[in-house]
Parts: structure tokens; C-alpha cells; sequence
């Protein structure tokens, strides 16, 4: 049985006490959910600080000390949590105004946010703008000549970066993968829109814009480090092109994110730190032999940030044995607060916070309480035998695209987040209520 949890606690943050109760960041879980009550989203915030803190000294020794990181806001996005990256000294990204305003109420400088999205309103670029943005990561030509329009109006000269596709087969879930030519986003280098799109954001057309460089993203859960070698290659060699040809030379370069983290022990454990510091080797080379300085390079991690920092508790409700055919365990959650098994079949590690060292006899798929059959936390979960009502059950590897995917679905109200450093825990989320769902209705 020792082995089995070994084996189960995928996550360097997590360990069984001698009540048999699954821990984070030393907290018995069973306790939390205890005190705060369920569902509810789990932070080790120790372990968001050490790893901006990682890759914030991985960069700067594998790319220079002007490189940025910045925390891919998307994963997960509240105040508590760009609190954090303000005090690390990380820049972020942002993907809408909500995000924005987010940033805003957390006192975070925005001359270090980026701004993404295949499709800002002028709204989106008026607010950004208003608000000092430090950048526009631009998807496309109508969305330069948005900018610009409103750069004018407040009398400024925007930065901006473009997002170009260099065609590259993340090896990931169609869903999640962004690099490839027919992408939604950005400009593809192959069919020669980028360099049209590169061409027009440098032309007189665009006295209020500066192109500062360029931009690209291949995919999420990314463990292959041959990725992103690639699209230096590509990336690198593009910008050669464009000095060349246009005699225009890039300023910064974002690399994206996509480093992928560990959901099962199926999942290998990837060195962060190395594989940066192998990106960098190969930039510094590349940039060499092409003849060109090597720009300012950007990475922008999210889920690699948060999302092993994170865990959601469940209560069960019901315990469903259909002879001959299958069981089911109800939670008090399910697809509201994460959909995103129903929506990729995403997997993940569930376990008996309260009984960790049960033995584990029973086999069920865990579905959440939604009126839909499609509400399933996952399938063929090992779980033991005596398992009933009240029990506590822990999903691992929560902190990405969980709170931020969540919605009120059936008019559920969404779960409260709560931090956990090494001297305390701490309500920074608070749960939603009967009367949070009404607010809005008139």
C-alpha cells in the first residue's frame, strides 16, 4: 500500500498524515473542507511564488537578464493571485477587459500586461489603452487599425507585438494546440500572411503603432522540448527575413507557454528549468548563425505556474452499484467547476482525502450533480469499497482552467478559493451565494 500512495502523489506538495488524510502544503484537506465547506479550489501559494520565482532565474540565465515571464492570466485569474505575480515581480498577460479590471483591482502595473485575443472590441482597445496597457499582442489587420484609431484619439504610440503560426504540430489535444497553420489565431508564416501583416503594421498607414516584435503559442500540455525548439528555428528565421527584406529589426520575441504538468503518474515529471535553459542554448545559436541579435524574449506560462499548486474537495452524496454493469459516486460539484473532462476528456487524479490508506476494491466513474450525463469528473476511479455519504474526495492538479472555466450551470453557485502558506489559510474567493446568482436579474 505504501507504494500505491507513492505512487498516487503526483505533486511534490502533498503527503498523507497519520490520520490516514490527504495533505496540501501540510494542511489536512479533510479539515479544510471542514472549515470552509465544498466544493472548494485549493492553493499552495508557496508554490505559485517558487515556481514564478524558477522561472523568472531559469530565463534570465538562459535568454539574459532582459527577459520577461509572464503569467498566462487565462489558467486562473483573481485578485489574491495577480497579487502574487505584482509582489514576484512577474509581468502578465491578459486576454479580456474582465482580466483587465482584475489586474486594475489588484494593483498591478499594466505597462507589464499583454494584452491577447483573437477578437478585441474597440471597447476592449479603448479600456486597454485608457488603462495603459503596456502591449497589444495583435491578432489581426482589423485589430491594428482598431488600435491605431484609438492610439490616436489619446494621443499616444502604442506598442504592440504580432501573433504569427509557424506551423507547428504541438503533439497535444486538438482543442488546446494554437501553432499550427489553419490556427484561429494569429497570421500563419507558411501561407505568407505574416510577413503581409508585418509589412502593414511598419507602413506610414500606422503613425500611432510600434511594432516591437512578434509573438506565437503551439499548444498547452506540451512535454516535448522539440516543440519549441522548433519554433525558435521558425521564429528566429523569420525575423531574419524581415530584417532583411524589409530592413525592420524585432525588438522582443514571446515564445508563449505550454509546458505541461503532471494530471496522472502517467504523466512525466518535466524539468522546467532545463528545458529553458535548452530553448536558450538554441536561440543564442540560431540568432548567431542567421546574423542577427537575438530580440528580447518573452515566455508566458499558465497552467505550469498554477495548476499543481491547485486541488478541488468534494463531498459525496450518493453511491450508485449497478450489479453487473458499473458504480457511480455523486459530488457536491462536478462539470460547473470543471468542465474539463466533459469538454476534452481531460484526465485526472481523484482520491479519498479522508481514507488514503484504504484499500482501494471499488472502481466508479465520479459525476457531478448537474442534470446531464455528460457531467463526469472522471471515469473508473479506484476507490474504497466503504465509500458513502459524507466522505471527502480531493481532485489533483486543479489550479488551471478549473475556477477560471467555472460557470452556474443548473444555477449552481461557483466554489470559494481559498490560500494555504505555511503560518496560515486564508479566504481569497469567497463562495457564491443564492442571492450572488439573482444580482443581475431585473
Amino acid at each position: 500500500m505504501v507504494e500505491l500512495l507513492k505512487s498516487e502523489l503526483i505533486c511534490d506538495n502533498l503527503t498523507v498524515n497519520q490520520r490516514g488524510h490527504l495533505c496540501l502544503a501540510g494542511w489536512d484537506t479533510v479539515d479544510l473542507a471542514k472549515k470552509y465547506g465544498t466544493p472548494l479550489y485549493l492553493y499552495d501559494e508557496g508554490h505559485i511564488r517558487a515556481r514564478a520565482r524558477l522561472y523568472q532565474q531559469a530565463a534570465k540565465e538562459a535568454f539574459g537578464k532582459n527577459t520577461r515571464v509572464l503569467y498566462a492570466s487565462k489558467a486562473a485569474c483573481f485578485k489574491a493571485l495577480l497579487e502574487v505575480m505584482k509582489e514576484e515581480n512577474m509581468g502578465i498577460d491578459v486576454v479580456s477587459s474582465g482580466e483587465i479590471a482584475t489586474a486594475i483591482a489588484a494593483g498591478f502595473p499594466l505597462e507589464r500586461a499583454y494584452f491577447h485575443s483573437n477578437n478585441k472590441t474597440d471597447e476592449d482597445v479603448r479600456f486597454a489603452i485608457e488603462n495603459g496597457i503596456g502591449a497589444f499582442v495583435v491578432d489581426n489587420a482589423e485589430e491594428l487599425y482598431a488600435i491605431e484609431r484609438e492610439a490616436a484619439k489619446q494621443g499616444i504610440t502604442q506598442k504592440v507585438l504580432l501573433r504569427l503560426t509557424p506551423g507547428i504540430d504541438p503533439h497535444t489535444y486538438a482543442a488546446v494546440a494554437t501553432g499550427q497553420v489553419d490556427s484561429k489565431f494569429g497570421s500563419a508564416i507558411e501561407t505568407g500572411q505574416a510577413e503581409e501583416i508585418t509589412r502593414l503594421a511598419i507602413s506610414p498607414a500606422f503613425p500611432h503603432i510600434h511594432l516591437a516584435g512578434f509573438h506565437c503559442h503551439v499548444g498547452s500540455q506540451v512535454f516535448e522540448a522539440d516543440v519549441f525548439l522548433k519554433a525558435v528555428d521558425i521564429m528566429l528565421a523569420f525575423i531574419a527575413h524581415i530584417q532583411s527584406e524589409c530592413g525592420y529589426e524585432i525588438e522582443e520575441l514571446d515564445l508563449g507557454g505550454g509546458y505541461g504538468v503532471r494530471y496522472t503518474e502517467a504523466d512525466p515529471a518535466l524539468s522546467i528549468a532545463e528545458n529553458i535553459k535548452e530553448v536558450g542554448k538554441c536561440a543564442k545559436e540560431r540568432a548567431r548563425a542567421l546574423g542577427i541579435t537575438l530580440p528580447t524574449i518573452l515566455l508566458e506560462p499558465g497552467r505550469s505556474m498554477v495548476a499543481d499548486a491547485g486541488m478541488t474537495l468534494y463531498t459525496v452524496g450518493t453511491v450508485k452499484r449497478i450489479t453487473g454493469y458499473k458504480n457511480y459516486v455523486s459530488v457536491d460539484g462536478g462539470m460547473t467547476d470543471n468542465p474539463r473532462y466533459a469538454l476534452y476528456r481531460s484526465a485526472y487524479t481523484l482520491l479519498p482525502a479522508d481514507n488514503m490508506k484504504a484499500e482501494r476494491e471499488m472502481r466508479a466513474s465520479v459525476v457531478g450533480r448537474c442534470c446531464e450525463s455528460g457531467d463526469i469528473l472522471q471515469e473508473n476511479v479506484p476507490l474504497p469499497d466503504s465509500i458513502s455519504r459524507g466522505n471527502i474526495l480531493a481532485c489533483l492538479t486543479t489550479g488551471a482552467y478549473n475556477y477560471s472555466m467555472a460557470m452556474n450551470y443548473n444555477r449552481i453557485p461557483r466554489p470559494a478559493v481559498v490560500f494555504l502558506t505555511e503560518k496560515d489559510t486564508r479566504l481569497v474567493v469567497k463562495r457564491e451565494t443564492l442571492s450572488d446568482l439573482l444580482r443581475l436579474d431585473t
